[in-house]
């Protein structure tokens, strides 16, 4: 559809890591609604670290996860080259910001673009250092708080989120949007991946059951839970590694795998490129996050959960957490509680082939659009286009 008036209006758009796919996606989105995009971004050596984008973007420097001296720093630095684009921020429609640090930017862009243009304010994660009790935290937050004064619109990628954090303790009344870290809406037109393609397509070994844990690789207590069931389960259940390392280190795994013949680590993948690659070996996706389990890990819903759900391939979820929940609600998975090992082990000695294909079924019978992102961006760009946004925006499809 062609929008004559949007051609000519700007999507500000700062970014905390210009090749992540969430961000790839959204300026995808804004450009094929009509927007020109000025893009404000940072490098973070995550996956598709190599990534560049074919929109133009401002390039801020590079930054890291967690490392908030650092990224301060890198805030600072990227300020003179906010400023060097003040004549496009004169044309910002609206202004769309990843996380705290990008909303404190966008705020400064938008006093030095001298235009009221309205801000948009995304999350995908509570960081750790925002929920604790120290005074560094309630600083954190009530830097927040006193930025969400000046946001329009909050979008959350899970609904605890909202229901755990913002409303109770950041006290947020405004309206919000919840926009699924779902996979693209062009997945298969990208990929050439068709649905239910996950799950023993070419088993190149003897092992029942193969476990994979794809992504972001973070958590001690995880990983240490994945070695002993690894150890017990041995000749039974295979674990496969794909992403990249994060809150583990990457020697120290290498060593503690050593010994174990059913613990692989295959590497480093592009997203979306190589899920159906990935996916169409595995029984299980590893979706068991114990790295924040109080609050983040607790409240978040995985890109695993819709990689997984699209290739047919159940979750093995924390039955009160919020993936949990989903997964229980459908009948799509397996939810554990405490002692996880012992659990687990007794799910993999016993589980028939007739419980695993049933329940696969019924995944697989459910609607691409639980998956792979529709209307979703479409809603939620029409909300920022609307004078006045609703106070409880829909739920994204």
């Amino acid at each position: 559809m062609h929008h004559p008036v949007k051609q000519k209006r700007t999507a500000v758009f700062f970014a905390p890591d210009i090749s992540d796919v969430s961000t790839v996606k959204r300026a995808e989105a804004f450009l094929a609604h009509g927007y020109q995009l000025q893009v404000f971004g940072f490098r973070r050596d995550n996956y598709n670290r190599d990534f560049e984008p074919a929109w133009p973007y401002t390039p801020l420097g590079r930054t890291q996860d967690r490392r908030y001296g650092r990224r301060i720093a890198a805030l600072l630095g990227a300020i003179p080259r906010v400023i060097a684009k003040h004549r496009a921020l004169r044309r910002a429609a609206f202004y769309y910001a990843r996380n705290i640090d990008q909303l404190l930017l966008a705020l400064l862009a938008r006093v030095i673009g001298r235009r009221p243009a309205r801000m948009i304010y995304e999350v995908l994660d509570v960081q750790p250092a925002f929920v604790g009790a120290g005074w560094k935290a309630r600083l954190l937050r009530r830097v927040e708080r006193l930025a969400l004064r000046h946001v329009d619109l909050l979008v959350v990628s899970s609904p605890g989120f909202l229901r755990h954090y913002f409303q109770p303790l950041q006290g947020y009344r405004k309206p919000w949007f919840l926009l699924e870290n779902k996979l693209p809406a062009d997945f298969t037109a990208i990929t050439g991946a068709a649905r239910g393609s996950g799950g023993r397509q070419a088993r190149q070994h003897a092992y029942r059951w193969v476990v994979g844990y794809c992504g972001l690789i973070r958590g001690q207590e995880t990983l240490d839970l994945i070695l002993r069931l690894a150890q017990r389960l041995q000749g039974l259940v295979l674990f496969k590694f794909r992403g990249i390392f994060t809150t583990v280190d990457r020697q120290a795994f290498a060593e503690a795998i050593a010994g174990l013949d059913n613990v692989v680590y295959e590497g480093d993948y592009v997203n979306p490129r190589d899920l159906e690659n990935i996916y169409s070996d595995l029984d299980f996706a590893w979706a068991i996050d114990l790295e924040h389990r109080a609050h983040n890990s607790r409240w978040l819903l995985p890109c695993r959960y819709y990689e997984a759900g699209y290739f047919g391939v159940p979750c093995l979820t924390v039955g009160d957490f919020e993936v949990g929940r989903l997964v229980r609600e459908r009948r799509i998975g397996w939810n554990f509680c405490e002692p996880y090992e012992d659990e687990l082990v007794r799910f993999f000695m016993t589980l028939t082939d007739t419980e695993y294909q049933d329940t696969r079924r019924r995944l697989l019978a459910l609607p691409d659009s639980d998956f792979v992102a529709g209307a979703d961006t479409s809603e939620l760009i029409s909300l920022i286009d609307r004078p006045e946004t609703p106070q409880r925006a829909t739920q994204g499809a």
